[in-house]
């Protein structure tokens, strides 16, 4: 009789491992989907941002650059005109950044430094880890239990 519960026991722990696994991979799952749903949505902010901010900087430069040409023309002094050659790489950049293929450089580039330069990426101290996260718990309650006396 012993025989026949110790192994239905055993059965129903394996059985409750494996749903307990399964559910790990769940929950990383749904948290890995989330993290790049918040992710897709910060960088499509950031696009957004690049195209309003370009709308506005379009304007300022167009005005900038008319009336600096105009001013040149009549005074003939060119020297008025030279503020336009950095002002329109700043709307190049912009343009380059909320049209064009910056991003997919961007991303080549940060592709290539994680293959190649990845020592770059270390965090000082290292990544933090369970021991170094409860350490650092305990000195702020142990700082706040003194405020608090």
């Amino acid at each position: 009789m012993g025989f026949l519960l110790s192994k239905s026991m055993d059965q129903n722990f394996k059985k409750q491992q494996e749903f307990m696994l399964h559910n790990a991979r769940l929950q990383m799952e749904r948290q890995i989907l989330m993290q790049n749903q918040m992710r897709e949505r910060q960088m499509a902010m950031q696009i957004a941002w690049s195209r309003e901010f370009l709308k506005y900087y379009g304007t300022f430069f167009s005005l900038a650059a008319l009336g600096l040409t105009i001013g040149a023309i009549k005074k003939k002094k060119p020297a008025l005109f030279a503020p336009v050659v950095p002002l329109g790489f700043v709307l190049a950049y912009q343009m380059d950044m909320a049209y064009g293929t910056l991003i997919y450089r961007m991303r080549g580039e940060a592709e290539s430094i994680m293959v190649s330069e990845h020592d770059r990426l270390d965090l000082p101290h290292g990544v933090p880890n369970f021991e170094s996260i409860e350490k650092a718990r305990r000195a702020k309650t142990a700082l706040g239990s003194l405020f608090e006396k």
